[in-house]
């Protein structure tokens, strides 16, 4: 056997091999979706996306208060990561040289890593501890301790992108540094950065160690961040191991908001990537 021949088997092997990894990996994802869908759309109504809650033992009621609940938390972590995670993607992309700019890329990958129920038990000896209650303000600042390295590396890395002529371009017209980071560089990775950050928020979305922790759960409508709340990952939890089959119903319809919040999440990112590189 020749050796163009040889490579020619070589390559086909391997590209059949790299194509089945990528069907088992689709495979595995809809295998999921699908499973959640055919026992959560059973119980997706308009009453479990609009009424609170019901006593145990009482049927109907739905999960509208763990809904707003997780928007709220969501948002409070998206305004403590996406400000602080772009200034400092800003910062590593534009002037970061040296020592210190190595170390802060070096913890924001290691802060990636962290197991969120560890984040959970900082943020409650950080502010539950010290307010003496649970609070959404926790929950949003535990989620937003895990935006962050995802935020920072990818303002980073898509800024890092925008080639270096426009800078010296902006830069020989008079414009100041700042200013040529904010009216040609920030423009030009937008697409890049809001994808980050939406695929930031759809990881934190479905979060429920660090909720635990924090946020707690509330039976009752609340969208006062000094007090406990309702989301809808502790929603679930709670509903899913509770030995009431209304409840278990409630679980697989509140899996399947919380998994369309995600994938929407994840189908705006996508949109916005392919918009900047269009």
């Amino acid at each position: 056997m020749n050796k163009s021949l040889w490579r020619k088997i070589v390559n086909s092997v391997m590209m059949a091999l790299t194509g089945l990894s990528a069907a088992l990996a689709a495979l595995a994802l809809l295998a999921v979706l699908a499973f959640v869908a055919r026992n959560g759309i059973a119980a997706l109504n308009w009453d479990l996306l609009s009424k609170l809650p019901t006593p145990v033992g009482v049927p109907g009621g739905g999960v509208v208060n763990a809904l707003a609940g997780s928007l709220i938390v969501i948002g409070l972590a998206s305004l403590l990561a996406v400000p602080v995670g772009l200034g400092a993607g800003t910062y590593l992309s534009e002037f970061g040289r040296g020592r210190f700019a190595d170390v802060v890329r070096y913890l924001a990958d290691v802060l990636s890593g962290v197991p969120s129920i560890v984040i959970g038990i900082f943020a409650y000896n950080l502010i539950v501890s010290r307010q003496g209650q649970f609070s959404a303000l926790s929950g949003g600042i535990a989620l937003g301790v895990m935006m962050l390295p995802s935020v920072v590396r990818t303002t980073e890395e898509m800024m890092r992108m925008v080639p270096d002529s426009q800078r010296e371009a902006a830069l020989a017209l008079g414009l100041t540094r700042w200013r040529t980071i904010a009216s040609v560089v920030l423009p030009g990775a937008r697409a890049g950065v809001t994808t980050g950050i939406l695929l930031a928020v759809a990881r934190v979305a479905g979060e429920t160690a660090p909720l635990l922790f924090t946020a707690f759960g509330n039976p009752y409508w609340s969208v006062d961040i000094r007090e406990p709340i309702a989301t809808l990952p502790h929603t679930l939890f709670t509903y899913a191991i509770s030995p009431y089959a209304d409840w278990q119903a409630k679980a697989w319809g509140t899996a399947l908001i919380l998994t369309s919040l995600m994938l929407t999440a994840g189908v705006l990112s996508r949109r916005a990537g392919r918009h900047g590189t269009a």
